[in-house]
């Protein structure tokens, strides 16, 4: 038996993309709510949400990744994230399933916004290949 730990994803859409997220940077995913509105604030910001007495700012996965927002669908799900001590809520199009990767190849350069400085790398199982977003870079950048 080996004591090496493989490290867990929850496999989300955003569009026609599949991107995943490191489970332990998960606090929980919950079915989409209302959300309400901030004036002024950026394009990607859609508003706060109270999720159990606390204040949860939401953003669009869709905007920080520099596509067009669409409607929210049943399958639209909000993941909160714990990022610099607060949660934020991101939305996505569908929340696909909790997944390993038999490998993860560093993220190629030279696709214009930098693609390396959005993904800690490419995962890969089988013939599938998905992004791994770097929340820091995507949330702080």
């Amino acid at each position: 038996m080996s004591s090496l730990q493989v490290e867990q994803y929850i496999e989300l859409s955003v569009g026609a993309e599949t991107c995943a997220i490191r489970i332990e940077e998960i606090h929980e995913i919950i079915k989409m709510q209302s959300i309400t509105d901030i004036p002024f604030s950026r394009p990607e910001i859609k508003g706060v949400m109270n999720l159990r007495g606390k204040v949860v700012c939401v953003m669009s996965l869709r905007s920080l990744l520099g596509m067009p927002d669409e409607r929210d669908t049943r399958a639209t799900r909000i993941i909160v994230v714990r990022y610099q001590e607060e949660y934020i809520g991101l939305i996505v199009d569908r929340v696909r399933k909790v997944t390993t990767y038999s490998d993860i190849h560093p993220p190629a350069g030279g696709h214009g916004r930098h693609i390396e400085s959005f993904f800690h790398g490419i995962g890969q199982q089988g013939d599938n290949l998905v992004g791994i977003l770097k929340l820091d870079e995507i949330l702080g950048g």
